[in-house]
């Protein structure tokens, strides 16, 4: 077997992660010398630069990011059998999250995940967009992308798009409704889907990647054909859609992990059809760590919040 010098490994991780070679030697309590040794000791027995510096700055080579793709999963799992050798038990977990479903609806309920399991320190890492799973990203997941090869996963929620408007702006739609007309004054009958095209409709196209295609998709879901002369506003996100509705500028498509009615009584949810959009929100991590202690404590942790939400 012909490895390189093991106590390179380590180095390289750290300067790889925090592309910085004085602070790897802060956090491996080595001099900075010994780091660029050790570099470029590696680098020799790999006969590859690693590693482009510029000055003080220091960014990977194509050779190095892929070194570290290869080596830093083995390194994490090498510290963690010898924890457990050792009788310690690391709960240290990094969970991706996408941005929205973090802000509304997994931040809030994480005390009660510190009050259930003092012991696990999790760091969130914000996602933008659903990249491929990667050790280096997380240690777990939340994603719609959860079918990857060597990670198994666990359902949490099945997105659906329902329509939301602020309370004034609903009564405006109310007596506009009446006056027309369509529906008699204090009923409770449900709103039909085209009597929404006489308002402002307010599009999110990060939901289909296409301005307009939420509204569409939703009158389609009813049987029915968005009017061409339907007022739309585009947003490039949910979030925005959302809280433009909250200023009574229109009706929103929202979804569950999005608003809260019991804990948002500004906004208000119409009484009309609903629709999937198509997407899985699955909790996924590596099948080799699906029962560590903190990576099961969490996962069956996220499996009762999301029953608690009328999710599963």
């Amino acid at each position: 077997m012909k490895l390189p010098p093991l106590k390179t490994l380590p180095v390289f991780e750290a300067v790889a992660r925090t592309l910085s070679f004085s602070a790897a030697a802060e956090e491996l309590h080595v001099t900075q010398s010994a780091v660029s040794h050790r570099i470029r000791q590696l680098e020799d027995d790999l006969g590859e630069s690693l590693f482009d510096r510029h000055g003080r700055r220091v960014a990977l080579t194509e050779e190095g990011e892929r070194y570290l793709e290869a080596i830093a999963p083995a390194l994490a799992q090498i510290e963690r059998a010898s924890q457990q050798l050792r009788g310690q038990s690391d709960t240290r977990l990094r969970l991706a999250v996408p941005s929205s479903l973090a802000v509304r609806w997994l931040i809030p309920r994480l005390p009660h995940l510190q009050r259930r399991h003092p012991d696990l320190d999790l760091t969130l890492e914000m996602l933008a967009d659903m990249p491929v799973m990667s050790e280096r990203l997380a240690d777990a997941f939340i994603t719609i992308r959860y079918r990857q090869r060597g990670y198994v996963s666990t359902p949490l929620y099945v997105e659906r798009l329902f329509a939301v408007c602020s309370r004034q702006y609903w009564m405006q739609m109310r007596e506009s409704l009446e006056d027309a007309g369509l529906r008699e004054k204090g009923s409770g009958r449900s709103i039909r889907p085209e009597w929404l095209s006489r308002f402002t409709l307010l599009s999110a196209a990060s939901v289909f990647e296409k301005p307009g295609e939420d509204w569409r998709r939703w009158f389609q879901a009813a049987e029915t054909e968005m009017p061409p002369t339907a007022r739309v506003q585009q947003f490039s996100h949910m979030l925005l859609a959302q809280e433009a509705a909250r200023h009574h500028q229109g009706i929103a498509l929202s979804n569950d992990y999005m608003l809260d009615t019991a804990s948002d009584p500004e906004l208000v949810r119409l009484r009309t059809h609903e629709f999937r959009t198509g997407d899985e929100f699955h909790f996924a991590c590596k099948q080799s760590r699906a029962k560590e202690p903190g990576i099961l404590h969490l996962s069956r942790w996220l499996e009762r919040q999301a029953e608690a939400s009328g999710w599963r």
